[in-house]
């Protein structure tokens, strides 16, 4: 072989495996500067997440943050989120409105400056805001950018003025349209579908948004409205209780050990914390904390000074009470058992992890928190010395479950060699070793599990065989679930661990898909198992690691001539073609019963070739919806399940019983 030919084969391979090409130089040429809101529309994902579904309904929270923001500036009292007719939406408030004067620096109204500047805004310390959420001033320009059109209205000094804009040009410069008695901002936008996946709203997912700033603003009314035909329902929320009444709902379908809400709050050098916690007798602990009222699902520093006071007020309890011996103490884990908690702060300079703001980072807000619990739950304790022994009890049974967690470990470890790096029986590995390369099929059932591995593609597809039904972990504990015959394969094949020492670094494959059949069986299966990575492997879901594989429910034959289908749709439309111009032609169509029953050459092709497969991502867009439909679906209490059927029985329709 030349020397030139092997050089273009080696960059085809490096292009192929890396996405890299070596032959392109890299010069002044490559470098590009984005003029006002390009690098939006270049880059929409380092503003808002992701260009999915996700990211669409983020383009509604960066408006409403801003209204939230003056409710916490105290100029707010009401707001309104309006899906209208074509999937645009409009946001109300009765805020201050904007401020349509001159801005210095511009010499532009401030209002076209807020919608066409990134980082322009009134968070940076000129005294418009204390307390502030959107801390980078891209929000509004962002969403403006982002938009096929937008339009706003600002009701202020007396006048409603209004600007428009196309995907963030100015089409109509800012004008007096009329008068008004009252303040605030309407601003209406229309996503632009050349930017978004998908530009059709989730009424839900927004209103769960809604509901979730409604709690943590004591006293702010908050409308969502849904105006599409066929469509229309509406509901307003306004919690007097706050975070209070947010712990008492996430704990609805849950048995509580005390029914009064512990509530804990203090401000120092400007800064506000709130703490709101209720023990049930569950086994998975569900802390949400919030920085300026955004969520922060990767925590932080208020989330470590609750937890570091949690622990250390227990256990001097404990030893105060005599409940725990001389050197007995509880870890922190152990304290968080059936632990419900909100953690609220608000300061003037937070410090976010990115625009996406999944962490705070203050560590003055450590000390604050810290300061706060440990002051005020060691009084609430003492004062309350029947939950302070229930909440000590759990802590200790939790204790003892660790250890026998552990001995359960150890033993399992010792008798599958599994220090040896030995992998389960069930396991056909694959031959690549990046976890990014890598996926593993858990498959339920020897013959469906047989026909996957003939049919798989060894360098890059493990196979895990599953049988039965395995533990509902929902009501099981960690010592439950490590000797489990079903689970601890599974465990030892993904590699990374379970619960507080799971380790997402581990992980041996980054695809991990779930196939079963498209029946009953195989949904009791899929719910089992995702309730299990939900409550003992959750980064694997918000990593987006976890998938369904979507097998064919029907074979459609004329002939030699052989096409699936994957609905009834699909297999109605797929028929007529095959029939063509003569209709009176006979096309078999067969229902597969299950993935056992397709040859390794049908699976390989319908279900596990990544040129023609169809996987479903498992997404956790809203971690308090999943908890509550976990804990509705596994949980110990049967009226909310049953409660939930009946509400939803009229979707599933077309069930294979």
């Amino acid at each position: 072989m030349d020397e030139e030919k092997q050089k273009r084969i080696e960059e085809h391979e490096v292009k192929e495996t890396y996405g890299v090409d070596k032959s392109n130089e890299y010069d002044a040429s490559e470098i590009q500067v984005l003029e006002g809101l390009e690098a939006v529309r270049k880059r929409p994902g380092m503003y808002i997440g992701s260009t999915s579904k996700s990211g669409l309904h983020h383009l509604v929270y960066e408006i409403v943050d801003n209204a939230i923001d003056e409710a916490l500036a105290g100029y707010c009292t009401d707001i309104t989120v309006q899906i209208n007719e074509g999937d645009t939406i409009t946001v109300t408030d009765n805020g201050r409105g904007i401020p349509v004067d001159i801005q210095a620096q511009t010499g532009r109204p401030a209002l076209e400056v807020v919608y066409t500047v990134l980082h322009a805004g009134g968070k940076f310390g000129g005294g418009g805001y204390k307390v502030s959420g959107g801390l980078h001033g891209v929000g509004a320009s962002v969403v403006n950018a982002l938009s096929e059109w937008l339009t706003v209205q600002v009701h202020r000094d007396g006048k409603i003025h209004q600007m428009k804009f196309s995907r963030g040009h100015i089409v109509e410069e800012m004008k007096i349209i009329g008068s008004t008695d009252h303040t605030g901002t309407t601003v209406t936008f229309k996503p632009d579908p050349e930017m978004f996946e998908e530009t059709v709203y989730d009424y839900d997912v927004l209103h769960t948004r809604m509901r979730e700033q409604a709690f943590l603003n004591a006293g702010l009314r908050i409308r969502t409205i849904d105006l599409r035909a066929g469509r229309e329902q509406s509901d307003e929320m306004c919690f007097e209780g706050g975070i209070r009444e947010f712990v008492t709902y996430l704990n609805t379908n849950k048995d509580v050990l005390h029914d009064q809400v512990i509530y804990m709050a203090g401000t120092r050098d400007g800064s506000m914390a709130e703490v709101a916690l209720q023990y049930n007798d569950g086994y998975n602990e569900n802390i949400l904390s919030f920085a300026n009222n955004i969520h922060t699902p990767e925590g932080g520093m208020h989330e470590e000074g609750f937890k570091r006071a949690l622990t250390n007020v227990l256990n001097a309890y404990g030893h105060k009470m005599k409940i725990l011996k001389d050197e007995e103490k509880i870890s922190g884990e152990d304290c968080r058992e059936g632990l419900t908690c909100i953690i609220s702060v608000k300061l003037t300079d937070a410090q976010f992890e990115g625009q996406t703001k999944a962490k705070l980072g203050n560590s003055e807000i450590r000390t604050l928190v810290n300061s706060i619990v440990s002051e005020k739950l060691e009084i609430f304790l003492e004062e309350n010395p029947s939950v302070g022994r229930q909440v000590l009890d759990k802590a200790l049974m939790a204790n003892r479950a660790r250890e026998a967690a552990k001995k359960a470990r150890e033993s399992v470890r010792r008798k599958t060699g599994l220090e040896s790096g030995q992998m389960p029986d069930k396991l056909q590995d694959c031959n690549e070793r990046d976890p990014g390369l890598c996926e593993i099929y858990i498959v339920e059932g020897d013959s469906a599990a047989g026909s996957a591995i003939q049919g798989r593609d060894s360098r890059f597809q493990a196979i895990l065989a599953m049988w039965g039904k395995m533990l509902n972990v929902e009501k099981a504990r960690a010592d439950k679930i490590y000797g489990n015959d079903k689970l601890y394969p599974l465990i030892v094949a993904l590699g990374a661990g379970i619960g507080g020492e799971f380790n997402i670094d581990k992980l041996r494959y980054h695809k991990i898909i779930i196939m079963a059949d498209a029946d009953v069986d195989g949904a009791h299966i899929r719910t089992l198992l995702l309730t299990f990575f939900f409550r003992y492997m959750r980064p694997l879901i918000e990593n987006g690691y976890v998938y369904s594989a979507v097998p064919p429910l029907y074979k459609l034959t004329r002939g030699k001539k052989q096409r699936v289908a994957y609905s009834d749709e699909e297999r109605d439309r797929i028929s007529a073609e095959m029939r063509g111009d003569n209709p009176n032609v006979k096309v078999d169509i067969s229902r597969f019963k299950g993935l056992g029953e397709m040859d390794p050459h049908e699976l390989w092709e319908t279900t596990m070739d990544p040129e023609r497969r169809t996987l479903r991502r498992i997404t956790l867009d809203d971690a308090v919806k999943a908890d509550e439909i976990f804990t509705i679906l596994m949980g110990e209490k049967v009226e909310p399940r049953k409660e939930w059927i009946e509400s939803n029985a009229k979707y599933a329709v077309n069930l294979d019983i």
